[in-house]
């Protein structure tokens, strides 16, 4: 009787697997902290899910929020300029190429992720207002649009929020490391829908111990965080094209295993899924 209830079990279980469920669409979709990633199942591929869109030709504006950032004299300065410098490199990376054998169909043809130069979007921004201690996403939207109102939008970037270590980021009862209910490191999201969605991220400091890689510096924790929500953000950008049966998209099949690691240009990656190889890759 033991084992005939066992067998109901695994197959109950394997049949709610089968259901390919969508990302945490609305609320965003997060980065767990390190040792509480969802189990991933074997080699099982991300599947394209029709009509979801990627961003094929990809750019980044990379928005600091807090005056600690365009502070020469605080460290925060230089970890904003090596932020910037990263992004400026990561389009055109191995670690980058990986995903350029996603891609969408959206009725006009087959379009390939391609290799591109992140930082050639409208200018960043050093915000030098001071934000809450607590930023919601709500808050982190209302951010973005205010950079809007002096820049045109692109519906091709991903427009990136760096808090600093005197915030935090709190999302559906979670917070980022900082807060009282750290539940993520990071997440990335979107407003709107279609083809007008604007797409960010939200990249707090990695001031805890569940957000970082031992013997890493904060830059590199958040080098690590940019490389998987960036990513991630292109070939899932509304949560509704690339993911696995468990709806983990593409970094999340490695987030923390294999370990992250120093790649080009001496900066932060991780492993990232490749249905190719059917495996956690470092390049491509």
């Amino acid at each position: 009787m033991k084992k005939l209830l066992v067998t109901l079990f695994l197959a109950s279980f394997a049949a709610g697997l089968s259901a390919q469920a969508p990302p945490q669409a609305g609320s965003g979709h997060f980065f767990p902290l390190r040792g509480t990633q969802k189990i991933i199942f074997g080699s099982s591929n991300l599947t394209y899910h029709t009509s979801g869109p990627v961003i094929p030709v990809a750019k980044v504006v990379d928005i600091f929020w807090g005056p600690s950032f365009s502070d020469p004299t605080s460290p925060d300065f230089q970890y904003a300029q090596t932020l910037i410098a990263f992004r400026n490199q990561f389009g055109t990376t191995p670690e980058y190429n990986v995903i350029t054998q996603y891609s969408q169909n959206l009725g006009s043809g087959t379009q390939f992720i391609q290799l591109s130069n992140l930082g050639t979007g409208t200018a960043d921004w050093f915000d030098s207002s001071t934000p809450p201690a607590n930023v919601t996403d709500a808050n982190v939207q209302a951010e973005v649009q205010r950079y809007l109102t002096t820049h045109t939008v692109d519906y091709s970037t991903i427009y990136e929020v760096f808090l600093p270590r005197t915030s935090f980021s709190s999302n559906g009862g979670r917070t980022s490391c900082g807060g009282t209910s750290v539940g993520y490191c990071a997440y990335h999201n979107f407003f709107g829908s279609g083809a007008t969605a604007v797409k960010y991220s939200v990249e707090p400091y990695p001031s805890c111990s569940g957000c970082q890689v031992s013997g890493w510096t904060d830059v590199q924790n958040q080098e690590h965080f940019v490389c998987h929500e960036t990513r991630e953000a292109v070939t899932d950008q509304q949560l509704n094209a690339w993911f696995d049966r468990s709806g983990s998209e593409a970094d999340d099949k490695c987030a923390w295993s294999p370990t992250p690691f120093i790649g080009t240009g001496g900066y932060g990656y991780q492993y990232e899924w490749s249905n190719a190889a059917k495996a956690c890759v470092k390049t491509r």
